[in-house]
C-alpha cells in the first residue's frame, strides 16, 4: 500500500496518479478562481462529480455551499420547484415553503449533473437564470437574489444533442464557457492499481492483489470506468478466502482481458518506462547522470518514478531490464 498516492477533495478520497488526471486537475486549479461556468464531460463513472468538488474546493467559493443537483433524477413536474423552490400554497401539498437548490447554493456552487437529461421544456427557465434574471420561488411574487457559480456535466455529446434540436444551443454555450474532458479510466493506466488497492483495502485491509491479477485489471478496457472497477474489487473482496487476490477471483469479463486489448497509453507508458530503467542501468542508478542521457531535468526523471511507483520499476527490474 505504500505506492498509493491518495489526495483528498472535499474529504473524499482520490487518486490522481497519471498524468491524463494530473493534467486535468492541473487546468482545475486555475480555472477555479475565475467565475466561469464549466461544462464537465465524460463517460459515466469517469469521476466528473470528483473535478466539480475539486472546482469548488479550489475556488474563493470553497467555504460557501456545493449543492449537486441529478438532472436526470428530477421528474419533469418538479424540475422547476426543485431549482428554484416554492411558496406555502403554491400547489397542492405544499404546507410549507421551501428554498430552491439555486438559493441553498447562494455564495457557493451548483453542480447540475448530467445536464443532457434536462427536459426542453426546462431548459429555456434555466438559461434566463444563468443570465442573470433573478428568479421566482414557483408561487411567489418576490424575485430571489442568488450569487452562485454553475458546474455542470454530462455523459452525453451535447453538441450531437444540439444538432438533433434536444438541447439549446444558447444554453450548450452559456454552460461551456470552459470545458474540462475527464479521460476515461483506460486513458489513465497508472490510476488502475492504485484505485484498485485503495477500493480493496476499504473492503478488508488485510487483501492485497497478485501481479498476475493487477496485469488482467491493466488490460481490461473498463467500459464502466471507476465505478465498475470499485465494483469489480468488492466482488473480488468476496470471492476470495485467502488473503490474495488472483486471477480467478476477478468476473470473466476481467480475466478474458488479453494483451491485444492494451490501450495505446500503456503501450506508451511501458515503452516510457523501459527508456527510463535502460538510462539508470547504464548510470548505475544515478539519477543526475540517467537525466543527462534522456535529455531531461533529474526533477522531471524523478516525477516520472514517482508516478510509476515502485512496482512498475520492480516488474522491469524482474523481468526485463536491469534497472535499479
Amino acid at each position: 500500500m505504500t505506492d498509493l498516492k491518495i489526495t483528498s477533495v472535499m474529504g473524499i478520497p482520490a487518486i490522481i496518479n497519471s498524468e491524463a488526471m494530473c493534467a486535468v486537475m492541473s487546468f482545475v486549479e486555475r480555472v477555479a478562481q475565475s467565475n466561469a461556468s464549466i461544462l464537465i464531460a465524460g463517460e459515466s463513472g469517469s469521476g466528473k462529480e470528483l473535478v466539480a468538488r475539486a472546482l469548488h474546493e479550489s475556488s474563493p467559493r470553497r467555504n460557501q455551499p456545493f449543492v449537486d443537483v441529478n438532472c436526470a433524477a428530477l421528474p419533469d413536474h418538479l424540475i422547476e420547484s426543485e431549482l428554484f423552490g416554492y411558496e406555502k400554497g403554491a400547489f397542492s401539498g405544499a404546507d410549507t415553503a421551501k428554498p430552491g437548490m439555486f438559493e441553498l447554493a447562494h455564495r457557493g456552487t451548483l453542480f447540475l449533473d448530467e445536464i443532457g437529461e434536462l427536459p426542453l421544456s426546462q431548459q429555456g427557465k434555466l438559461l434566463r437564470v444563468l443570465d442573470g434574471w433573478s428568479p421566482y420561488r414557483l408561487g411567489g411574487t418576490r424575485k430571489i437574489a442568488v450569487d452562485v457559480r454553475i458546474v455542470a456535466a454530462t455523459n452525453a455529446d451535447l453538441q450531437e444533442a444540439v444538432r438533433g434540436g434536444r438541447f439549446r444551443a444558447d444554453l450548450y454555450h452559456r454552460l461551456n464557457e470552459v470545458g474540462i474532458a475527464v479521460p476515461p479510466l483506460r486513458d489513465r493506466f497508472a490510476d488502475i492499481a492504485p484505485l484498485a488497492r485503495l477500493f480493496l483495502a476499504r473492503q478488508n485491509p488485510q487483501l492485497s492483489l497478485s501481479e498476475e491479477a493487477l496485469q488482467k485489471l491493466r488490460y481490461y478496457f473498463w467500459p464502466g470506468n471507476i465505478r465498475e472497477l470499485k465494483n469489480v474489487m468488492a466482488r473480488a473482496a468476496f470471492a476470495t478466502t485467502g488473503t490474495v487476490i488472483l486471477p480467478e477471483h476477478l468476473p470473466e469479463e476481467v480475466r478474458q482481458a488479453r494483451t491485444p486489448e492494451m490501450p495505446a497509453t500503456y503501450r506508451l507508458e511501458r515503452l516510457e518506462k523501459k527508456v527510463i530503467c535502460t538510462a539508470l542501468a547504464k548510470a548505475s542508478g544515478r539519477r543526475d547522470h540517467a537525466a543527462a542521457m534522456l535529455g531531461i531535468s533529474r526533477r522531471t526523471l524523478s516525477r516520472r518514478l514517482k508516478a510509476y511507483g515502485p512496482d512498475a520499476l520492480r516488474e522491469f527490474s524482474r523481468a526485463e531490464l536491469p534497472c535499479r
